[in-house]
């Protein structure tokens, strides 16, 4: 039976049994072909699980903005005759921020199983260490690059967090991750609550949630560090 595994990679350089199970290992073992968001970023991945995998021996299938529909039907092809496939993330668990989620849903309507392999998730593990409501909660990924439009949805994300006490969670690149910063910083309400989930997993993992207030009493540097930021009440 062809099955799609959705494979979730590292979120930093920490050993991989810090994070992964190794059921993750012996699957991935047995696979040839990868849909992956990128084809480098993979090749290190499959590496440094299984450091004697011969990797031109395994077929890359990119996934990104430049993935055309013709080619996301021909990875569904390979499903379809046999064969099982791999989706590995950029970093964290396909489907979520990345374009993983388009392959799956094309799995669902061919009818082929989809199997979701256990792993880390810098979004849900920033959620549940930030302390705010795990109830009511959404994801915006990344906000607007231009400032205005940033402060903008800024604003309407805090007042989600007032109205319907709605944990949001969204995140930034390391290089505006202090511009981010900042625009929280002079946009949100002093009372209103910031975790900030700085590389998680890493050995310089930094997970704190403070008011807004006292975020700018004590502002860190989040320059070129990979940054969830969760907003709350």
């Amino acid at each position: 039976m062809s099955v799609l595994y959705l494979i979730p990679s590292l979120l930093s350089d920490s050993p991989w049994q810090n994070v992964l199970p190794a059921y993750n290992v012996e699957i991935i073992g047995n696979l040839k072909y990868f849909i992956v968001e990128d084809v480098r970023t993979a090749r290190r991945f499959l590496k440094k699980l299984i450091p004697e995998i011969v990797i031109d021996d395994l077929c890359f299938m990119p996934l990104n903005k430049h993935t055309s529909d013709a080619d996301k039907s021909e990875y569904i092809k390979k499903l379809g005759q046999g064969g099982s496939v791999g989706i590995i993330s950029e970093a964290g668990c396909p489907g979520i921020a990345d374009p993983g989620a388009e392959i799956v849903a094309l799995a669902h309507q061919k009818g082929i199983k989809v199997v979701s392999l256990i792993g880390p998730s810098s979004i849900l593990l920033a959620l549940i260490s930030s302390g705010m409501n795990g109830q009511n909660f959404a994801f915006s990924g990344y906000l607007p690059v231009r400032q205005p439009e940033r402060i903008k949805h800024i604003q309407q994300l805090e007042k989600m967090v007032v109205t319907h006490n709605q944990t949001q969670i969204f995140m930034e690149t390391p290089y505006r991750a202090n511009a981010m910063l900042g625009d929280l910083l002079k946009t949100c309400n002093p009372d209103t609550k910031l975790c900030l989930a700085v590389d998680i997993t890493s050995e310089n993992e930094s997970i704190v949630t403070q008011t807004i207030a006292k975020w700018k009493n004590n502002t860190p540097d989040l320059e070129r560090r990979l940054v969830i930021f969760v907003l709350g009440s």
